[in-house]
């Protein structure tokens, strides 16, 4: 996924980018690759939340910066997996962040966790992280 950094994403002198802007970059991610997968974003059909999330800022991104997202599993569980983000500048190829989730299959009818159906699994092995 790309994105353009936006002036309202900067710091107060509107070149580097804010802190909780790349949190923004790491949801839009998640939900392209749940869209990926063939998971609808309709709120009434919603299969997904967020265990756990962070960010590492390697390097300063900066305003109007063209901006890749790569996303990757490095885990998949009986009911939840893990996705690492890579947000590089398109242009130099250079790192400026990596993040990481665990993401948990959710029934929100019953309010609990549900087991990962089989076909979103064997989706989410072909993007797992060799070992």
């Amino acid at each position: 996924m790309q994105v353009q950094a936006r002036f309202g994403e900067t710091d107060a002198l509107g070149h580097i980018i804010n802190n909780t802007s790349y949190f923004v970059y790491l949801e839009e991610a998640r939900i392209r690759f749940f869209e990926s997968l063939g998971y609808s974003m309709e709120l009434n059909d919603w299969k997904f939340i967020l265990a756990s999330t962070k960010c590492d800022f390697v390097s300063q991104g900066y305003f109007d910066q063209l901006l890749t997202v790569k996303t990757y599993v490095s885990r998949i569980g009986s009911k939840s997996f893990q996705l690492e983000h890579d947000i590089i500048c398109s242009q130099t190829q250079q790192l400026i962040a990596k993040g990481n989730a665990i993401v948990v299959y959710y029934d929100f009818v019953n309010q609990k966790s549900d087991v990962l159906p089989e076909l979103l699994k064997e989706g989410l092995k072909s993007y797992l992280l060799p070992a």
